[in-house]
């Protein structure tokens, strides 16, 4: 599948519904226990990108969206107001908000993630799409110069050391940066009412997170 580096038109994703979903088996047994499976190893998340359209004009531009996409055919980038930092929504990124690796003095590549929880079982997400200009990488607490000391790929979120600025053994890896989410459209189809439209009625617009 083809990925489109644009990103969903902000002013509407803003007013969009959803988030995270899992997909756990719970099977209850004879004695009244249960067994829980969780199916998938990571989230995935999902939007109604409906919920956003406010006028005429912003459907026209989500229309327009849609069909340079081809429906489900192009994937594309979407910001998901509520998770889209390193930190929390209304902080700013600091070079120490993530720790996503430790130095072994070989190691060059290093994913972007980001934890969730902390006591019990924290989730380590892979971050693929960080925004440019917002990243701050350190390595044992020093900051590091983009383009000197490493670069980043991002269409997988990958930061790469360069000879003489490989992390040392023990030393850690830490990045704060802004992202957004890979997602499709999950439909061929947007059907619209323009009288229900204007009597308030919201258009069903599904977007569906994809893995890279």
């Amino acid at each position: 599948m083809a990925f489109h580096d644009i990103r969903f038109p902000i002013a509407v994703s803003k007013g969009a519904v959803g988030g995270p979903e899992r997909r756990t088996d719970v099977v209850t047994l004879s004695s009244g226990f249960e067994e829980r499976n969780s199916r998938w190893a990571d989230s995935r998340r999902s939007y109604n990108a409906g919920y956003g359209v406010r006028s005429v004009d912003d459907l026209h531009t989500v229309i327009g969206f849609f069909e340079e996409r081809r429906g489900k055919l192009h994937g594309f980038r979407w910001k998901d107001h509520a998770d889209f930092r390193s930190c929390a929504p209304s902080g700013t990124p600091a070079q120490g908000d993530q720790i996503i690796g430790t130095g072994d003095g070989t190691t060059t590549l290093f994913q972007l993630t980001k934890t969730y929880g902390s006591a019990f079982a924290p989730y380590q997400r892979a971050i693929r799409k960080p925004v440019l200009g917002t990243l701050k990488v350190a390595v044992a607490g020093v900051l590091q110069a983009i383009g000197t000391w490493y670069t980043v790929d991002y269409a997988q979120g990958l930061i790469a050391f360069l000879s003489g600025h490989v992390p040392a053994p023990g030393a850690a890896v830490t990045a704060g940066y802004e992202f957004d989410v890979p997602v499709r459209f999950d439909t061929d189809r947007i059907e619209v009412n323009l009288q229900s439209f204007a009597a308030g009625s919201i258009p069903h617009i599904p977007i569906i997170e994809v893995r890279l």
